[in-house]
């Protein structure tokens, strides 16, 4: 239904994008319209209802499909596996004909995405907002684009010549109203919003139901406690998120109240406020804003803090885009890393260098929710849903006791039909099956277990974001890990200077222990090649940087305060009063092209201060610097000398520098990168100790004791990674690891994949070190039964992506170290490994991991920045210690979770058992007997057990993620049975009785002695009969035998089922040590054990049962010790036994469905895998390999884990 695909019905929007969406077209169709009105009525709005959950559902109902074109609302649907459908209407802005004359004859670019948008001659754009974009209709491509952002097919000579004087106020005007406003508007929600969308949750709904119909059968006090839980509940909800929503608004509240300058077209620099700017107009940057809007750089230069998006405080160098010839678009010109040409959004600009006094300009890119941090702020307020199969299987469950109920409510009709029962009387009772077999409290009881973890977690200070994710963490079976500030330390230690002195490397220079380094090219390097600014009197930059500047003992001077002049940037660094060295007067820094990830390198140009020495000075990834240096300057043993430091853990930075044969200054500073990083002189190698955090090696030997899987993901050294990872203990000592490297296909050559193992020896001539990694080409592992582990790089990774994506998962399966990662890759890593089935966690530093922590299923930042609102957790202590304590607590809420549901779900089975069983005889529980096992019972224990804290040891094996399980399922239908044997028997057995008689002239004969006289027993029986004639208006409709012995069997029952299904080792502590809970249900037992064995009339009364004899009161004991005895040993001998469950899947040959686990028996069965010592070229198509290898297709992910 509304699924027939017209021209043009259904389009793609976001393609290729995290937030892709379906988008199909309907219109309005007055006759449906009608139908849904009169459908609200009639429904008593249950049918509104309906359409707010299934949104859908809604526009089938009420419009017709047709083209987008002539839609008036959409449906939109995400591509991703959870199918989330939202439903918009199309929107209208209209333009005065005044205003289009002039925007006509002022616009620069006919074709951009504005103008195509304008429906002529109606002057009419249409629009729809999602998600807090807006996407215009684009008329010539027939579809929807994003409105507030710069068109990509631009080059950088257009972008130069379109905008670089400004833009006219009569362009300005017309692309503003079509964009919108420059503002990431985060409003404080109201609490009536809260409130009605809390409430219309559908477990709120059937609670509002069944509070209904037991007000309608007068069982008031039960129904007032339903309510107020629901009301402390939903409070306690709201309260949360009105505070993020506050906390939301706060952090953005200042990006929409900032006045900027812009430069317009023939009005000069003039003052605006930044909700007014739209994409096109030229901001002039100063220093000290805060920017408003993502910009590109095209005038000057400017260094910023990028800590909001990062989350590391280290200024990042920005450089104005190219004004080149070329027509191919700006972002491919500068596909290495065209973001360092990007002023985001929300970023602090600390430093301006102004252009050939003009100032500093940058062209509005992105506005609003499209820039960095509106799309931060969408994914906090649009987060990825929870795939969880525990809440999707708690759906099905509870259909399930739905469909329990039905089949009581057909037996409760028929029973009180035959009965001769007022229609009013047998409606009630049959919808009283509905709330009994579906317990109301379940949502607040599994609410309390998620809020007692999330308490213990704020107490250990990992603090939580995101409460429902708190169970994923029980489920988790892979982590990884960032490696600097996360494994290492996160500050670097300068170690030694490796000197190079053409054909061979000269002995290492221990700065640690002689700080003293002679003037030459080398020194130089160290003290010019760096990023470090002057701010607030502290030399602030990257800590490497840093630590490299200090060694120098040399001081950087603080720029002047002119923010306009030639020179702001141009730093100066001078000989400390500490050195020495009086070789030279300082060195000017007139050139900087910045460090990037992608590059791998930076380069500056110096001057000799008073003099006409020019130079470049290159630092970076010793590969690459040695990739733009002359052949002959690099030392043979290059490879072996990086080698024997890398594979030590140490991380090496490669210098190399040349003189430049030029001597007019204003020719220097105008040099583009390309010219002037080729021919260098190779300088040597930069040696620094990053040394591994105190807690990482026991915390990853605890994981590996889990059977938790670890994973490296770094942007550092391949060397170095594999050498941490070694020392830490993530590749266990014995293990083989495999060198992967890929290469992409050049000319006529095919891609190449090469494996190399790895072996650890020891090194020659040299007493520095006890340890060293060489390259061994050896066919197979010596022990082929060792496990191995695969490593590569980004760029390994990227080739595999694209050219030998049949081995991706493959190799997947045993990669341990992934070194060189860029954030893109990390992020796509994390998806890959979801896709094979893996339960994934991310932890790292928040610096370049945010997209990999939102990816994850479980994130936790170990920074504090505002970049960690990105994660679900974020821990104050900055070590990997809080990995286990927060899989523990994981562990420890999703095992209480089920034994939350299990408990509820056999409670309702067991008064469920016991109601229709009365029904029988037409009666029920009395309203103090459900009160009583309602809120005395079920309720408090619901409620206190799920106070166990987590156990302190991580068990080699997780709890099951699946509500719908063998083991669980057997546990239930096993203490159903029991219920249902146990109440039957009881309800039989009574009416055997010899004291049993039928009627309410007759409940008081049972506690007649049986020892008297037959005087004295004619006396009594008279007395009785007396009393009873009297009573008989005193006497309710629910005082029998058959009441009294099934409502104590039943609630004793209940208490039983808490004892054995409340579990503790090895997920959580034992259950005495849950003290609140012992003592509660101590109590429990004791007023249940009083109350049958102690006749108190009034007491009797009030609760509405009758006198049993004693021994009969002991048979109810005996039954009731013999169903949890059998229970208990069901429960431990069986559903609880490990090797039992094990040895029955040998048996049934069940084998794991999760596609890691399938592959992982394929690859098992693979004499040829891991492939060694060997190269593989991809296959024509870049789709398989030469060779039979297999092809594997990425399942869609569902953690569907058994084992």
């Amino acid at each position: 239904m509304g699924e027939a695909h017209k021209d043009g019905h259904r389009a793609l929007l976001n393609p290729g994008e995290e937030n892709e969406m379906d988008i199909f077209g309907y219109r309005t169709h007055i006759c449906r319209k009608v139908l849904c009105i009169i459908g609200y009525i009639f429904s008593l709005g249950f049918l509104l209802l309906l359409f707010y959950w299934k949104p859908e559902w809604h526009v089938w109902a009420n419009y017709v499909p047709c083209s987008l074109e002539e839609a008036s609302v959409v449906l939109l649907k995400t591509t991703d596996e959870f199918k989330q459908t939202s439903w918009k209407k199309v929107k209208w802005i209209q333009l005065s004909s005044k205003d289009f004359i002039a925007y006509s004859a002022a616009t620069k670019d006919p074709d951009s995405n504005i103008n195509k948008a304008i429906i002529k001659p109606d002057l009419k754009v249409r629009y729809i907002q999602v998600q807090k974009i807006r996407y215009i209709w684009d008329n010539s491509e027939k579809q929807f684009t994003k409105a507030g952002i710069l068109e990509d097919h631009y080059s950088c000579a257009s972008i130069h010549s379109m905008f670089e004087s400004g833009v006219a106020a009569e362009e300005e005007g017309i692309r503003r109203l079509i964009c919108g406003p420059n503002i990431i508007d985060v409003g404080i929600i109201p609490i009536w919003k809260l409130l009605v969308k809390e409430v219309l949750n559908p477990f709120y709904v059937f609670q509002l139901f069944s509070v209904c119909l037991w007000f309608a059968e007068e069982y008031i006090e039960y129904s007032v406690a339903i309510i107020l839980m629901s009301l402390i509940c939903i409070v306690l909800s709201v309260y949360t998120l009105r505070q993020q929503s506050v906390k939301l608004h706060k952090l953005v509240e200042s990006h929409n109240n900032i006045t900027v300058s812009v430069y317009g077209e023939d009005r000069g620099i003039f003052e605006l406020e930044s909700r007014h700017l739209a994409p096109g107009d030229i901001l002039v940057i100063k220093r000290n804003t805060l920017l408003p809007c993502d910009a590109l750089l095209i005038k000057g230069g400017c260094i910023v803090n990028e800590s909001m998006l990062t989350g590391e405080s280290i200024p990042v160098t920005k450089t104005p885009l190219p004004n080149t010839d070329n027509t191919e678009p700006w972002k491919v010109h500068s596909i290495h890393d065209y973001k360092r040409h990007i002023l985001f959004c929300g970023t602090q600009v600390i430093q301006v260098k102004a252009s050939h006094n003009s100032p500093v300009k940058a062209v509005v890119l992105r506005t609003g929710f499209n820039t960095a941090k509106g799309d931060l702020v969408r994914s906090i307020l649009y987060p990825k849903p929870v795939n969880y199969k525990l809440y999707r299987d708690a759906v099905i469950f509870l259909c399930t006791l739905i469909g329990t109920a039905f089949i009581g409510m057909i037996y409760a009709v028929c029973v009180f039909s035959l009965s001769g029962s007022a229609a009013g009387e047998v409606v009630l009772k049959a919808l009283d099956v509905i709330t009994i077999a579906v317990p109301p409290a379940l949502p607040a009881a599994l609410t309390a277990g998620i809020m007692y973890a999330q308490k213990r977690l704020e107490k250990a200070g990992i603090f939580c974001i995101s409460p429902q994710r708190i169970n994923l963490c029980g489920t988790l079976n892979l982590f990884c890990f960032d490696k600097t500030g996360t494994l290492t330390e996160d500050g670097l230690d300068l170690w030694g200077v490796v000197p190079a002195n053409g054909y061979r490397f000269q002995n290492v220079i221990m700065l640690s222990s002689d700080p003293s380094l002679p003037w030459g090219p080398l020194f130089g390097a160290m003290a010019t090649c760096h990023s470090l600014i002057v701010l607030d009197d502290n030399v602030q930059g990257d800590p490497l940087d840093q630590k490299m500047f200090e060694s120098t003992c040399w001081v950087l001077e603080d720029p002047q305060e002119d923010n306009m002049t030639e020179n702001t940037q141009q730093r100066i660094v001078k000989p400390g009063l500490n050195t020495s060295s009086d070789a030279i007067e300082g060195i000017v820094i007139l050139q900087q092209f910045p460090f990037s990830s992608s590059l791998q390198r930076m380069s500056v140009i110096t001057q000799v201060l008073n003099g006409d020495e020019y130079a470049v000075y290159m630092k970076g990834a010793p590969e690459m610097v040695a990739s733009f240096c002359k052949t002959e300057s690099v030392p043979i043993n290059f490879s072996d000398e990086l080698e024997f430091y890398t594979k030590q853990g140490f991380r090496v930075i490669g210098l190399a520098y040349k003189i430049l044969d030029m001597k007019d200054h204003k020719k220097v500073t105008t040099l583009k990168r390309e010219e002037v990083e080729s021919d260098l002189i190779f300088l040597g190698l930069l040696v620094l100790e990053n040394r591994l955090k105190l807690e990482t090696r026991p915390v990853l030997k605890e994981l590996n004791r889990a059977k938790i899987r670890s994973v490296m993901i770094t942007g550092d050294n391949l060397q170095t990674a594999i050498t941490v990872a070694k020392n830490s203990g993530m590749i266990s000592e014995g293990s083989n690891v495999i060198l992967i490297e890929a290469k992409e296909p050049t000319g006529s050559d095919l891609a190449t994949i090469a494996w190399t193992l790895v072996e650890g020896i020891k090194p020659k001539d040299s007493d520095i070190m006890n340890i060293c990694i060489s390259m061994e080409d050896v066919s197979k592992p010596a022990d082929e039964n060792l496990h191995y582990h695969f490593a590569m790089n980004g760029s390994t990774y990227q080739v595999i992506i694209q050219h030998f994506n049949n081995l991706l998962q493959k190799i997947l399966i045993h990669g341990t170290v992934f070194a060189r990662m860029s954030p893109g890759q990390k992020s796509n890593l994390v998806e890959e490994f979801q896709k094979l089935g893996y339960s994934v966690g991310m932890c790292g530093d928040g610096a370049n991991d945010c997209g990999a922590l939102k990816m994850a299923h479980v994130g936790i930042s170990l920074s504090e920045q505002e970049a960690s609102v990105s994660s679900p957790f974020t821990s104050n202590t900055p070590n990997i210690e809080c990995v286990p304590h927060l899989i523990k607590e994981g562990r420890a809420a999703l095992v209480t979770s089920f034994c939350v549901f299990k408990y509820m779900a056999l409670y309702s089975m067991i008064q469920y058992i016991g109601v229709l069983l009365l029904y029988w005889q037409q009666t029920t529980y009395a309203n103090y007997q459900f009160l009583f096992q309602d809120l005395a019972i079920t309720t408090v224990i619901s409620v206190t057990m799920s106070l166990n804290h987590a156990y302190p040891k991580l068990s080699s094996y997780k709890p099951p993620a699946q509500l719908i399980s063998p083991p669980l399922l057997l546990s239930v239908l096993i203490n159903i049975i029991l219920s249902l044997i146990l109440q039957i028997c009881g309800f039989i057995i009574v009416q055997k009785q010899q004291w049993y008689m039928s009627g309410l002239s007759s409940i008081y004969s049972a506690c007649v002695p049986t020892n008297v006289s037959e005087t004295n027993s004619l006396l009594i029986n008279n007395n009785i009969n007396l009393t009873a004639t009297v009573n008989s208006a005193e006497i309710s409709e629910f005082q029998t035998y058959e009441n009294t012995t099934i409502w104590l069997l039943a609630t004793l029952n209940c208490l039983i089922v808490a004892l054995v299904v409340s579990k503790g080792k090895p997920f959580r502590q034992p259950i005495y040590t849950n003290y609140i809970f012992i003592i509660v249900i101590t109590i429990q037992f004791a007023v249940c054990l009083f109350l049958l064995f102690v006749d108190i009339h009034n007491l009797y009364k009030a609760l509405d049962l009758v006198c049993t004899p004693l021994i009969w009161r002991g048979a109810l004991l005996i039954m009731l010790l013999i169903a949890f005895a059998v229970s208990y040993i069901a429960e431990e001998a069986i559903i609880e036994n490990r090797s039992l469950w094990n040895a029955m899947k040998k048996i049934f040959h069940y084998k794991s469905k999760s596609p890691y686990k399938r592959l992982q028996r394929l690859l098992k069965k693979d004499a040829e895998w891991p492939p060694l010592n060997r190269k593989d070229f991809a296959a024509q198509g870049n789709a398989a390999l030469n060779g039979e290898r297999g092809y594997y297709v990425n399942p869609t992910f569902e953690s569907n884990e058994h084992s």
